[in-house]
């Protein structure tokens, strides 16, 4: 096995690791993946400032995120196919950010389904993502479904009403359900390790939905009624509609807009997510990291500001920090993981991440997350 230091280096053995048409579906964006590239690389242009001889002792990552305590202000991102990375990827990654004190966010689209999750994790709560399908009657069980599991926040995603067109995804023939195609049959055959997880569990499907839905009782009839239920009519009377239904913690994901950000506030949501959808949807957007500031200015004394998009390292986390996100979400960073090592990949990503927001924050004359701001990064290299 490989020393392993930073996430780089499992996004290497996951490549190895998993097959090429689901690795690519993480490790992907929309078109010519511009803003996939940027929402990492824009990071990098930040400078932090060192300070020296200041009282580095007694640290403290501890945040909330709408008001739930966190042992750093962190969550996991809901990922599509998550269990398609690794058998049982959801329940995986759901007990690693359990044990490290950070929530865990369920895709709708999951292998594993809510119910899964919840018997895997002892019950112990977690939030749910939520796409909203013309099926109403099956969003409406979906949500009761999470109010049974214990979910304590629902992230109802708004940049998906209709589908990003992403190259690799393509190429690669991935679809629901998989096609066995002598190429990816090849491919498969080349990761014994991934394909003997997989022999060994039952959860091959969308467990959300299938069995849940009104003539889709297994994956080949997915494909087709998948197709025709996001919901291009998706408007903010439909917030209302979800935010009433649910009744508990409302998060917004993918706000880029300051304009959109001031409608999520007036829809009464406790917080909303900066986001791109991982730079899968419009390629040419703005990365996160930059449009951040400048929502936080608009609207983030009266709602959670969070972002998501480009989090590789405890760095980014600070960064993101110090220009007024209250949280941050990884996606491909907990998946590299997963997908090299399965739930001790997940662990050592959230334990790298923790040790350089520590030590990074401690170099810049803090010691106490709560307390960081704008002050900590160099002049003229963030956005404003």
């Amino acid at each position: 096995m490989p020393v392993i230091t930073n996430v780089e280096d499992l996004r290497v053995l996951a490549q190895k690791r998993v097959p090429r048409m689901f690795y690519d579906y993480a490790d992907s964006g929309s078109w010519t993946e511009s803003t996939y590239r940027a929402n990492e690389s824009d990071f990098q242009k930040i400078k932090l400032r060192q300070r020296i001889l200041v009282n580095m002792e007694h640290r403290s990552t501890v945040s909330t995120m709408i008001g739930q305590r966190v042992a750093m202000p962190v969550a996991i991102a809901p990922t599509g196919l998550t269990g398609m990375q690794h058998a049982d990827g959801e329940i995986l990654a759901a007990r690693a950010a359990r044990d490290f004190g950070i929530p865990f966010t369920l895709s709708t689209m999951s292998i594993c389904s809510i119910e899964d999750v919840a018997q895997g994790t002892d019950n112990h709560p977690f939030w749910f993502q939520l796409y909203v399908m013309k099926d109403r009657d099956f969003i409406e069980r979906l949500i009761d479904r999470a109010k049974r599991a214990n979910c304590s926040a629902l992230v109802l995603t708004l940049d998906l009403q209709i589908l990003g067109q992403r190259h690799k995804d393509i190429k690669n023939g991935l679809s629901a359900p998989p096609k066995l195609t002598i190429k990816n049959m090849i491919d498969i055959a080349t990761k014994p390790r991934w394909a003997l997880g997989m022999l060994g569990t039952p959860r091959r499907q969308f467990g959300n939905i299938v069995g849940h839905v009104k003539g889709v009782s297994d994956m080949s009839k997915l494909s087709e009624w998948t197709a025709s239920q996001f919901d291009p009519a998706l408007n903010w009377k439909d917030v209302e509609w979800i935010k009433k239904r649910w009744g508990g913690k409302l998060i917004l994901k993918g706000i880029q807009d300051v304009e959109d950000a001031r409608q999520a506030l007036n829809s009464g949501a406790d917080a909303l997510i900066v986001s791109n959808h991982g730079g899968r949807q419009l390629d040419g957007a703005e990365s996160s990291i930059r449009c951040l500031p400048a929502i936080v200015d608009a609207v983030g004394k009266d709602i959670e500001v969070h972002m998501d998009g480009g989090i590789r390292s405890g760095q980014d986390v600070l960064k993101a920090r110090a220009l007024g996100a209250r949280g941050c979400y990884i996606g491909r960073a907990f998946l590299y993981g997963l997908g090299a090592m399965g739930g001790p990949g997940v662990t050592k990503v959230l334990e790298m991440m923790h040790k350089e927001l520590d030590l990074t924050m401690a170099f810049c004359g803090r010691t106490d997350v709560e307390k960081v701001d704008k002050n900590i990064l160099l002049p003229g290299t963030y956005p404003t």
